[in-house]
């Protein structure tokens, strides 16, 4: 607050005026004494508005603050005059107050972390903004890469839909959305429709939509990042006709220029995300194969930073079926490359000399070694032959499998070996098993015992639990199976575990 001199006294209209031509600054530079004040003071500034009431208050609520002049020094007839510190003070708490309540606002925005939670927020601040109780937010990138997207504050899935039935050039979005850059007119800032129902050559199905769901009014601002590129727009609806005024557009206005950019900033991170995850869905089959005397379910949980665990079931000549499970060193978009190309390899090697699971795993090392000199690998793959319930495995540094079935749950017992891409000429000896009908070959990686937090011994004897665990009513189908493992093995699922590595499980069951 100012504490003005109590001998400067400026008449209220003439202070208005002189802040409308030169700026409030400007005019309390013009009528401030030449002198230095006798005396100066800041005390703390009231808050007018919270970010906490659900519509924040006009700004102005301080009432003009009387000249406290002694009734026997002011004429009767004289003229109205107040103290010019008092206006200032109610302007300056205004600011201050419009400051606080966007920097609240964007502090939260700021705080979330999804493109979905983000959107959400924007429509709940520019509702206590703007004075509303519902609206929705439409993303449509302009450059129509996606992703495309409707997001409502108030407003249920089946109202959503009622609005998408409007004509969409009738929509106050719509006209934003669709307006081309460099036409007259341009790309409209915002659309503001104070009676919807008053309003002349109003769509019907829009007066129809407006009146089942119960609003009267809207006010629809563009949403666009600071190089212009557009990606949406926002909408707020009103129960009754009304407008913002120009104190809360100004405001909303300011808040959406920011909310845009951290916007525009998770529409990237979701379609790197989206790539990714497209990429590696594509790496990894997209079902398994069908063949006779045996059923087949897979389970493939990718780390958040994306790794290079894979599996694979491929059909292979004289009614055999070879099973792979592997994983690639490191982690990110070069993991999954690498784990693409050897998987890919594999299956080569796999076709052209399966029977021989050694050979398969002796091919693949070489390549590993000479096209990826800086990595390394795990892998398992097995040749089965259904009919007679016969397996051939060999594994390079992988875990062995597991034999779950209701007489016996026992870990095969292989030979050790070095990863590939370690030694400079990898060979180890295959193992053979036959499991009974009603068995199931249980094939991992080792990310499924990192994820358990425990030494490896513990987390062996934690797998071997579980899988003797399964209930016997669930022992006819490998994904209740693999499903059961995994729940016991991470009670506390997949997504509550503090780590990076992936997990992929395979299982087989013999018929």
């Amino acid at each position: 607050m100012l504490d003005i001199p109590s001998p400067v006294r400026v008449h209220l209209e003439a202070l208005l005026a002189a802040q409308n031509d030169m700026g409030v600054c400007d005019a309390i530079e013009h009528y401030a004494p030449a002198g230095k004040p006798s005396a100066m003071n800041a005390p703390h500034l009231p808050k007018v508005a919270g970010i906490d009431s659900t519509v924040p208050p006009p700004a102005h609520t301080v009432p003009p603050t009387a000249q406290t002049t002694p009734a026997a020094a002011v004429p009767e007839d004289a003229p109205a005059l107040t103290a010019p510190g008092a206006v200032l003070q109610d302007r300056l708490a205004g600011w201050v107050s419009d400051l606080t309540t966007l920097h609240e606002l964007t502090e939260r925005l700021a705080r979330t972390a999804t493109l979905d939670e983000a959107l959400r927020e924007l429509l709940r601040a520019g509702a206590a903004l703007v004075g509303a109780r519902r609206g929705l937010v439409v993303v449509e990138p302009a450059d129509g890469l996606g992703p495309d997207t409707t997001v409502g504050l108030g407003l249920g899935r089946a109202d959503l839909g009622h609005l998408e039935t409007v004509p969409r050039g009738a929509t106050s979005y719509g006209r934003i959305l669709d307006a081309v850059e460099g036409r007259p007119g341009g790309v409209p800032d915002e659309i503001a429709q104070p009676d919807l129902l008053a309003e002349d050559g109003l769509d019907p199905r829009q007066r129809e939509v407006a009146a089942r769901l119960g609003f009267a009014a809207s006010y629809a601002v563009a949403l666009a990042t600071g190089t212009g590129s557009r990606i949406g727009a926002a909408v707020w609806l009103y129960d009754e006709p009304a407008e913002p005024t120009e104190r809360r557009r100004h405001l909303v206005g300011l808040y959406a220029r920011h909310a845009c950019e951290h916007v525009a900033r998770l529409i990237e991170l979701d379609r790197v995300r989206a790539a990714d995850h497209t990429l590696r869905e594509e790496l990894m089959p997209s079902r398994l194969p069908r063949v006779a005397g045996v059923q087949l379910a897979a389970r493939h949980r990718t780390g958040p930073r994306g790794g290079g665990d894979w599996h694979d079931a491929l059909p292979l000549p004289d009614a055999a079926l070879g099973l792979a499970v592997g994983s690639v060193t490191g982690s990110g978009p070069s993991a999954v490359a690498a784990m693409g190309r050897l998987r890919a390899s594999l299956r080569a090697y796999a076709v052209m000399e399966g029977e021989d699971p050694v050979a398969v795993l002796s091919d693949l090392e070489l390549l590993l070694r000479l096209t990826e000199p800086a990595r390394s690998a795990t892998a398992l793959f097995a040749y089965c032959e259904p009919a007679l319930r016969k397996v051939v495995l060999a594994g390079a540094g992988h875990s062995p499998p597991l034999i779950v079935g209701e007489r016996r749950t026992e870990f095969v017992e292989t030979s050790l070996s070095a990863p590939l891409g370690m030694l400079a000429c990898w060979e180890a000896p295959s193992v053979e098993i036959s499991p009974e009908p009603g068995e199931t070959v249980l094939l991992y990686t080792d990310g499924l015992l990192y994820r358990t937090g425990e030494a490896m011994d513990r987390a062996f004897a934690r797998l071997h639990a579980a899988a003797a665990s399964v209930p016997k009513g669930s022992r006819d189908d490998p994904g209740a199976i693999a499903d059961h493992v995994l729940h016991t093995v991470l009670p506390d699922g997949l997504d509550a575990v503090d780590s990076d590595e992936d997990v992929v499980l395979l299982a087989a069951r013999f018929e």
